[in-house]
């Protein structure tokens, strides 16, 4: 990596301190929805099916914006895309305060959706700043941002139960004007894009950035990303109403509630990008998913009455998950679903280099799709049945459907590299064993002829 020669660790340190700043910052904008949602439902008397769509309207923006902010960033610089990105969501944001209809506000959640872009410009931006072996960790601590969910659920509840949901807007507009303006004066270009400069090169072209997407494996972390970044995002946003209805608390507890939830899915990003270093992004996220697995499993089983017939008699009794139990699970799937988010991104700057941006934008770009469409299926479902933890049955389904993509991929990656596993099923045969020796010596052999490096599981 020449363009990071005379790079010192104060520098990366700095970008990486600033960035995660604005993209927490952008974050904590990009769900307020989540709080005054709550309100404006309310005030207009909306469904669960039109709540959903509103929260989920900013996402969709959020999403899509994703592929062309990731290549204007590889083209013009993470620094002045972040800048001006901030700066015109912040307008977005303050514009929100005049709205009064319900296609308005759709509308208006459009240009607050513009903070969920953020994302992968940050992405690119820290990623050019750190060695290969350092980024799980650099990616992992910036992408730990997710905390500005966190924030919001705590904040934000105040805010409108003090001032209104129109001044919590302005407020949160002037915070980030001010984190715009912060990160363009102490910021700097990132090396990659200087070098670039100043050899007189052109940015790759968009047609050049894109080429990758034709790659199935692409789509295959695209798909991760849409459970563990998409679903972690429409929890964010419905929960404080799950709470509300499910149990009847305040928006300020429900506030509170969901915070506990969005903290730990987001702060130990850090942490999964370390393991993912240490590990290999693969381990990482067969431990998420199996875990995920276990929680949804427990937090969508719906309130239950049982009648059964004992020795004197019927006996009645009923299963049901109690409020701290929900909070608790939440709390463990967030943190799982951090070090997934992670894991996923650690493949990418390894996988393709030279195209952080756009591939980087699709996957993030699917992800946030996840956070799109999660919340209106939420609402939909929710509609259709009356069941409180239909979400919770949403997301099982689709973390299984994950789990068994992503083993069989690896499985035939395997095959395609060792032939002989393909034997493996006739290993209890003593006729058929002489090909699974051959593989166990070809392996040994391997093993030892292969370089050791950091990461080394990374394919999945």
């Amino acid at each position: 990596m020449k363009h990071l020669e005379g790079v010192t660790r104060p520098q990366q340190i700095r970008a990486l301190s600033l960035s995660t700043l604005a993209f927490t910052t952008c974050f904590a904008v990009w769900t307020i929805f989540s709080i005054i949602g709550i309100k404006i439902k309310q005030d207009l008397g909306l469904n669960e099916t039109q709540f959903g769509i509103l929260v989920a309207t900013p996402i969709l923006t959020g999403s899509i914006s994703r592929i062309f902010l990731g290549i204007w960033t590889e083209q013009f610089g993470g620094r002045r895309v972040f800048s001006l990105l901030m700066l015109v969501t912040a307008a977005c944001v303050f514009l929100l305060s005049y709205v009064e209809s319900y296609a308005m506000f759709l509308v208006a959640a459009l240009g607050v959706g513009l903070a969920g872009g953020s994302f992968i410009v940050g992405i690119a931006y820290t990623s050019y700043w750190f060695e290969k072996e350092r980024q799980g960790t650099a990616l992992g601590i910036f992408g730990a941002g997710n905390a500005g969910a966190a924030v919001t659920n705590f904040a934000a509840p105040f805010l409108l139960l003090a001032l209104g949901w129109e001044q919590t807007a302005v407020i949160y507009a002037i915070v980030l004007t001010v984190v715009a303006v912060g990160f363009w004066v102490f910021s700097k270009e990132d090396p990659l894009t200087l070098s670039r400069r100043g050899q007189g090169g052109k940015a790759t072209s968009a047609r050049e950035q894109l080429a990758p997407l034709k790659h199935l494996q692409v789509w295959r972390f695209a798909l991760y990303y849409f459970f563990v970044f998409g679903a972690f995002v429409a929890l964010a946003s419905y929960l404080p109403r799950y709470y509300v209805g499910a149990y009847d608390v305040s928006i300020a507890v429900a506030g509170s509630l969901a915070a506990l939830y969005t903290l730990p899915a987001s702060v130990f990003r850090a942490l999964g990008g370390w393991m993912s270093d240490r590990y290999g992004a693969r381990s990482i996220m067969y431990l998420t998913f199996i875990a995920s697995l276990v929680c949804l499993f427990l937090l969508a089983y719906p309130e239950t009455h049982y009648v059964v017939e004992g020795k004197e008699g019927q006996i009645a009794f009923s299963l049901a998950m109690p409020l701290w139990g929900v909070v608790v699970l939440t709390v463990l799937l967030g943190f799982f679903m951090s070090l997934g988010k992670a894991a996923v991104y650690k493949h990418i700057p390894v996988y393709y280099p030279e195209n952080v941006g756009s591939v980087g934008g699709l996957v993030g770009m699917i992800g946030g799709l996840g956070g799109f469409f999660l919340p209106i299926l939420f609402g939909v479902v929710l509609d259709l049945t009356g069941v409180w933890t239909s979400s919770y049955m949403v997301l099982f389904v689709l973390v299984a459907v994950s789990l068994i993509w992503m083993h069989g991929a690896i499985r035939r990656m395997e095959r395609a590299r060792v032939p002989e596993l393909g034997e493996e099923r006739y290993r209890y045969l003593p006729e058929l064993q002489e090909p699974s020796a051959r593989y166990a010596a070809g392996k040994a052999a391997a093993d030892d002829a292969a370089p050791s490096r950091p990461g080394r599981q990374a394919e999945a």
